[in-house]
């Protein structure tokens, strides 16, 4: 019995430093890669890359997803995590180069918002070890919803029909909404040992501050009249 209370805390021991080992993996892989992208969005920008269409960019999105999460347990995850972000980065590059045209002045507030609210998140989670799972619900039927709305997108494209600005401005609304609290509950499961792996931890990191950064752009953009 005397050996039973031993065990529990070295396991307790192993488990925290199993948790600090993802959180350091992520965090560490989460900023190189945001560095990469943004070398390639700069890239982008100067090369004058064009904007890649809709459906070349979807279907980039989702083919280079699904290549990270197939190969998160293998050394060719790493390959797939720098393939898709920077992929991303040459998707934002026409966008910057527009808003470079049309509102210089909201990419670094939309850039300086977007790290504020990611370190504030962050900083809350890491701080008080909160357990998110709560989210769980909401943060589904969000990501059920954006799919839903990129279906929506697709089929105007074939139609030639357009979104009106106010529901573009909702949209954006939502989807702030919605990444503000996968960082939430990504943060929480990891601090909590729901999430081990760290390709996969920083990946939804990754695409919940870019989603958060596009939005935040449009609603700036918006509210400046531009």
């Amino acid at each position: 019995m005397a050996n039973q209370p031993v065990g529990n805390a070295i396991g307790r021991e192993a488990s925290v430093l199993a948790t600090n080992k993802v959180l350091r993996n992520t965090y560490m892989l989460l900023a190189l890669t945001l560095a990469f992208s943004a070398v390639v969005a700069t890239v982008s920008m100067s090369m004058g890359v064009p904007y890649l269409g809709f459906f070349p960019t979807i279907i980039g999105f989702f083919a280079l997803l699904f290549l990270v999460h197939k190969t998160a347990n293998s050394a060719f995850g790493l390959v797939s995590i720098f393939l898709f972000t920077g992929f991303l980065g040459l998707t934002l590059g026409p966008l910057l180069n527009a808003y470079m045209t049309i509102a210089p002045s909201a990419i670094p507030q939309a850039l300086g918002l977007t790290a504020f609210t990611f370190i504030g998140l962050s900083a809350y989670v890491l701080t008080t070890k909160a357990d998110m799972s709560f989210l769980r619900g909401f943060v589904v039927i969000g990501v059920l919803v954006l799919l839903g709305i990129i279906g929506i997108y697709a089929i105007m494209q074939f139609t030639g029909g357009t979104v009106p600005p106010g529901i573009q401005l909702a949209i954006s609304a939502f989807v702030v909404l919605l990444m503000s609290a996968i960082i939430l509950y990504q943060t929480s499961d990891i601090v909590h040992g729901g999430e081990t792996n760290y390709i996969l931890a920083t990946t939804t990191l990754f695409v919940s501050l870019y989603n958060l950064f596009t939005s935040l752009l449009h609603l700036i953009g918006f509210m400046g009249d531009d």
